[in-house]
């Protein structure tokens, strides 16, 4: 019962863990969504 049951994908990764990774994906796209909407709402 050891094996995992999915791939993980690439280990290719600036981050540490997954959890960081997600966090970090999603202050990325929040930074991008505030832009976005600063550029555009003038």
């Amino acid at each position: 019962m050891s094996e995992q049951k999915f791939a993980r994908g690439t280990s290719l990764s600036i981050f540490v863990s997954d959890r960081r990774e997600d966090i970090g994906a999603l202050v990325f796209a929040l930074v991008i969504a505030l832009g976005v909407v600063l550029i555009i709402g003038r």
